[in-house]
């Protein structure tokens, strides 16, 4: 067994162990996900180079719309980078037939030589099976705020027998990664867990990407 699975496998472990210590005491709007994929892809860029990620994470949402969390995964794109740590946090609402969400998510890379962290504010509204996301840098090494954005646009169905058929088109900057505009786009298959997808951007030598992953949510 390679050190890369070997690290995966040590992920996974400390990750089931941290949420079952937690499970002991129940708190209301407390919950906890761990999944796994075969290739970790944020926006249709690679993040583990094409292979395998274990990732898992705890939130907490109040009852006032209020919300944080922090989610972990494995992660490789930098050099000496072996593992991605979030922060987030915001507030989602609804007003009459729409529904909202405005936030934070801090992205960390503790163990990169470079430093390649970065902080983006981000806000979405959704209508019916229709979601409109935009997020926009606020503080990263080098770069002024609003250096780089993201806007995307999802649409969520369910086909018989409860699966879930999903399409996503996004477009921004990506100074970190990409180094240039792109345009990424996908649709998934999902149901009790299971999605199969595919991915692609519109970067130079970028190919059609399957992605095959499972993931829980366990309430504590």
């Amino acid at each position: 067994m390679n050190k890369s699975k070997l690290s995966i496998l040590s992920l996974a472990a400390i990750l089931l162990l941290s949420i079952l210590s937690i499970s002991t005491y129940a708190i209301d709007g407390l919950s906890a996900n761990v999944g796994v994929t075969n290739n970790y892809l944020f926006r249709g860029l690679e993040q583990t180079r094409g292979e395998s990620a274990v990732s898992g994470g705890i939130d907490y949402e109040h009852k006032s719309g209020f919300y944080m969390g922090t989610w972990v995964s494995n992660a490789d794109w930098s050099e000496m980078m072996t593992y991605e740590l979030n922060i987030y946090g915001g507030y989602s609402g609804e007003v009459q037939s729409l529904t909202y969400d405005v936030g934070f998510m801090h992205y960390a890379y503790p163990d990169s030589i470079i430093d390649t962290d970065f902080t983006e504010i981000n806000a979405s509204v959704s209508y019916g099976a229709f979601t409109l996301g935009y997020a926009i840098l606020a503080d990263a090494e080098a770069v002024d705020f609003g250096d780089d954005s993201y806007i995307s646009l999802n649409a969520d169905f369910t086909l018989a027998s409860d699966i879930g058929l999903s399409f996503h088109v996004g477009t921004g900057t990506d100074e970190f990664y990409a180094g240039e505009s792109f345009v990424n786009y996908g649709a998934s298959l999902n149901k009790n867990g299971f999605t199969f997808g595919v991915s692609k951007t519109n970067l130079d030598d970028d190919d059609v990407k399957f992605i095959i992953s499972y993931a829980i949510d366990i309430d504590l």
